[in-house]
């Protein structure tokens, strides 16, 4: 998947299709370009080429910090949806999985036809991928980096079979740097070219990691390079056969006491907590009925996980009778054991996530929900509302768990105020409460240095005591509309000790429209 990390970035970003982005990571000289977009590729940006090199040629370009661990993150995901292909799948290197077809290609009426099902379900998924099927695991890599138009290959004898890899370069061998730079010093450009020439001089002019001779042994079969497949380890599950079907409304209850500990135990032995557990009954006519519930934070804490499923299964339907009950960690995090306090009382984090958990299941998820950090500098964007037990993002696991009470539990999808943090004392101090969407003020008269003295909103005129500021907030303009125009934020207070923020968009004869007109943003206290 050559495109694996723009992809992923690009599904996920605000941005223009057309814009010149390209994703950096930190190397020894300065931040070094990861990947690219078409748009920067054609103003000449190059994965593996510095920054700074970059933007000699085009100052345009845009930078954005690359996500390695999250890309390995989905990576290790697309292998286990691989196994729809093949039993033994492996994560090989930062974009590629390496699958053992060995006797399944039949199943797909055939190679060609299971490297084109791979290609569309890939497509679908909105991922690039370039595919290969060869004997050997070394050859099928060369072709699927660096063949002009990679497709399945059979083995018709070891000649037949090298003359597909000749033309590839020798960086198709995955040799080091160095080492691909001497062979190509010394004339040994391609395979078919190194492959010509005696083994014992090629093995005492490379030895050890540089093992030229070791690389094209593996590329033809001659050595053998086994894979290792990337471990499906199963969610914890319990599970619970009966001898004769139940057919009374209880049955799931009861069933749920003898299946938390046995789960439990699971979850101890692996060192997880639960975050979303599911019941499964099993009706002897074939259907299924089932109840799920999740967590604010990992617990295998038997009675609490009891009590929040103990309602949601009190409603399922017995039918013909239940035989079977399966209790199932769908989501689980690693969770070690912990000492909450020793001397002082407890913090109080894990109750306060029992209570949200017993508000998700009473009231519902999408009405119980917590406050949202976002990357954004703009006030209105800076923050969100995302469900109570969602897992965190943005490196958020710290973060979540230090809730400051009420303001966590917004009751209604949409009000007048939002809740931020409270504001630190200083110079930028932000106000409590934040309008869902700023309201236009008439400012009656201001000084000429632009401070306002007197304004009106909602019908009322508020005389202006105290002001401090202005602090600038510029428009994202890889996301805004060429059009907007900066802000001007003061902290006001009338002449009653009300507190408002309240901004001016735009500077006179800053060319994006006519006056400056005026905002009320917030309100402090």
């Amino acid at each position: 998947m050559p495109s694996l990390a723009i992809e992923r970035w690009a599904k996920s970003a605000d941005s223009p299709p057309d814009a010149p982005i390209v994703l950096t990571i930190e190397g020894t000289h300065g931040p070094t370009i990861h990947a690219v977009t078409k748009a920067a590729a054609e103003r000449g940006a190059r994965g593996g080429s510095r920054l700074t090199d970059a933007r000699a040629l085009d100052p345009g370009l845009i930078a954005v910090p690359a996500d390695p661990e999250g890309d390995q993150a989905l990576l290790r995901r697309l292998a286990r949806w691989a196994f729809r292909w093949s039993p033994l799948v492996e994560v090989d290197g930062a974009d590629s999985l390496r699958l053992d077809v060995s006797g399944v290609a039949h199943l797909f009426g055939g190679e060609e036809a299971l490297a084109e099902d791979v290609g569309e379900r890939f497509a679908r998924a909105g991922l690039t991928a370039r595919l290969a099927i060869a004997p050997t695991a070394a050859a099928a890599w060369a072709l699927s980096h660096y063949a002009p138009s990679p497709q399945p290959l059979s083995r018709k004898g070891e000649r037949s079979f090298l003359e597909n890899l000749a033309p590839l370069p020798v960086a198709a061998l995955r040799l080091e740097p160095d080492t691909v730079r001497t062979l190509e010093r010394l004339g040994l450009k391609t395979i078919g070219a190194l492959a010509g020439l005696p083994r014992l001089a090629l093995a005492r002019r490379f030895r050890g990691a540089d093992n030229v001779v070791d690389a094209l042994d593996r590329a033809l079969g001659r050595k053998p390079e086994p894979l290792t497949a990337a471990r499906d380890e199963p969610p914890p599950r319990a599970i619970l056969r009966l001898e004769e079907p139940a057919t009374y409304a209880e049955a799931a209850a009861q069933a749920l006491e003898r299946l938390v500990p046995k789960l439990v135990g699971q979850l101890e032995k692996r060192r997880l907590g639960a975050r979303r557990l599911s019941l499964t009954g099993f009706r002897v006519d074939g259907s299924i009925a089932g109840a799920s519930v999740a967590t604010a934070i990992a617990s295998r804490e038997p009675a609490h996980l009891q009590r929040l499923l103990a309602d949601k299964v009190a409603g399922l339907d017995p039918g013909f009778g239940f035989d079977a009950f399966a209790l199932a960690a769908d989501w689980a995090e690693p969770l070690g054991a912990a000492q909450e306090s020793l001397v002082e009382e407890p913090s109080g984090d894990r109750d306060l996530a029992r209570l949200v958990d017993r508000l998700s299941v009473k009231l519902g998820p999408e009405r119980v929900r917590r406050p949202q950090a976002c990357e954004s500098h703009v006030p209105e964007r800076a923050s969100g509302w995302v469900s109570a037990v969602d897992p965190p993002r943005n490196g958020e696991g710290d973060r979540r768990r230090r809730w400051r009470g009420v303001g966590d539990l917004h009751p209604a999808p949409s009000t007048m105020l939002r809740m931020v943090p409270l504001p630190v004392p200083g110079r930028n101090a932000r106000p409590q409460r934040l309008l869902d969407r700023p309201e236009a003020i008439a400012v009656i008269y201001a000084t000429p240095e632009g401070v306002p003295r007197r304004f009106v909103w909602r019908r009322l005129v508020h005389d202006i005591a105290r002001v401090e500021g202005p602090e600038r907030i510029a428009p994202e303009w890889w996301r805004s509309a060429s059009t907007a125009r900066l802000r001007d934020y003061y902290r006001v207070e009338d002449r009653e000790g009300r507190r408002y923020w309240i901004y001016r968009e735009g500077v006179i004869g800053d060319g994006r429209g006519g006056a400056p007109e005026w905002y009320l943003h917030g309100l402090f206290g």
